[in-house]
């Protein structure tokens, strides 16, 4: 497929076959963040698609221009759940069976929500603990049986598709300073900052993904798509291994700048819009929004839009987002603390180590091989940095013999 320009891609085209099938989401002014940076901020919100993300518009998008010949032989797609979403939707309208891949890591919401919106018309497999494993067992499913591949991301379609989100945020609002995008494998951010290349050249386009997956970041210090050996999974719908090779080639062009947000402040992102807007966003969708912190500087005086590209957030992972939120906000603290072997060492632990608002959230010895009763593991929350300094000091000042597991990464992950 010879690669269309910039100013080729079909957006407008896109959007009109699309209206049949996608919401026109709300691109809402929010206050509290307007007051926080200075600046004025627009949610553009696709956690309030059809299926609870913009995945929908280029799978759609991609799956309904398909031949009759196409159609007969069925689709195969791979997914951490948006896309697979998105796909299933349209198995189910277009009336074309589907083979959806998905890791076996993917949440179970977003597995019923597959089941949900294709019904009859689709089978799941949970196979390969990343994206890019279970891309792997998708593709060798397509070469063998000869159904037509549906891509998350690296398709002209595919990214025709997701430019209607920039074309409905262009439609709605004029200069614009900062669109900032969560990517993944870059799809949309390929689809909204080609649309604004084309029609608001002086908006800038800053590209956001999650620290523990940089494949946009490393792609561009590379000057072309890298695979990453090792990634961390926590924000799935922006964890891939290597960007697209179409959609990296779109992206260099118009990309202003490159944001790595740590896992932390992204769930403590998601915990704030959850309790101050009833907004529920999954770890991707909190992206662009967490990345505010980063530009604050920048922004001042400006108009930005940050778009939250998806809402399926299982209500299983609140308690894992709260605890990785707590441990980046500096308020959850684990410890080996190795008592003193004597008479009432732990009474004055608590009598007179812990401060007055310090909590003991978890407790448990840890057993010596030969059975003996061995050091602590303590965990302990406070209610502010400071807090967790005093408690510092009074450890030191009382000489405890403990060890900060936070500090040491193989140990908390081993341990924690």
């Amino acid at each position: 497929m010879e690669l269309k320009t910039v100013s080729d891609l079909d957006i407008d085209k896109a959007s009109e076959v699309l209206q049949e099938v996608v919401l026109k989401t709300p691109l809402q002014y929010h206050k509290n963040l307007s007051v926080k940076y200075g600046c004025e901020v627009y949610l553009k919100r696709e956690d309030l698609q059809v299926v609870r993300s913009y995945k929908l518009r280029g799978a759609y998008y991609l799956i309904q221009s398909l031949n009759e010949e196409e159609r007969q032989r069925g689709i195969v797609c791979a997914s951490a759940g948006n896309h697979a979403q998105g796909v299933a939707f349209s198995c189910k309208q277009l009336g074309i069976h589907g083979t959806i891949y998905m890791p076996s890591i993917t949440p179970k919401q977003k597995i019923n929500q597959v089941k949900m919106f294709g019904g009859s018309r689709i089978d799941i497999v949970l196979i390969g603990d990343t994206f890019d494993e279970c891309q792997s067992h998708a593709l060798e499913h397509v070469y063998e049986f000869n159904k037509v591949f549906i891509p998350p991301f690296d398709h002209q379609k595919i990214i025709e598709g997701q430019g209607s989100v920039g074309r409905e945020i262009a439609a709605e609002l004029d200069d614009i300073d900062y669109i900032f995008i969560p990517i993944g494998g870059g799809g949309l951010c390929a689809g909204v900052g080609s649309y604004f290349q084309s029609c608001s050249p002086n908006t800038r386009i800053v590209g956001v993904e999650p620290q523990g997956a940089p494949s946009m970041t490393e792609a561009l210090k590379a000057g072309k798509p890298v695979v990453l050996e090792k990634i961390q999974r926590f924000v799935d719908g922006a964890s891939v291994k290597k960007v697209g090779e179409i959609t990296f080639s779109y992206c260099k062009e118009f990309l202003h700048d490159m944001l790595l947000v740590p896992e932390g402040k992204v769930s403590s992102v998601i915990l704030q819009l959850y309790n101050e807007d009833a907004i529920v966003a999954e770890p991707a969708g909190a992206l662009s929004i967490a990345a505010l912190d980063l530009y604050q500087d920048k922004i001042k005086g400006k108009r930005i839009v940050c778009i939250v590209s998806g809402g399926n957030n299982d209500i299983d992972r609140m308690q894992e987002i709260k605890e990785r939120s707590l441990l980046y906000e500096g308020l959850k603290h684990y410890f080996i603390v190795r008592f003193a072997q004597r008479p009432g060492a732990l009474k004055e632990f608590v009598n007179h180590i812990l401060g007055p608002t310090d909590d003991i959230v978890r407790f448990e010895f840890i057993q010596k091989h030969n059975k003996e009763t061995g050091p602590a593991l303590v965990g302990i929350e406070v209610k502010s940095r400071d807090d967790f300094e005093l408690l510092l000091a009074r450890m030191n000042e009382h000489q405890l013999n403990f060890t900060l597991i936070n500090q040491h990464e193989n140990l908390f992950e081993y341990i924690i």
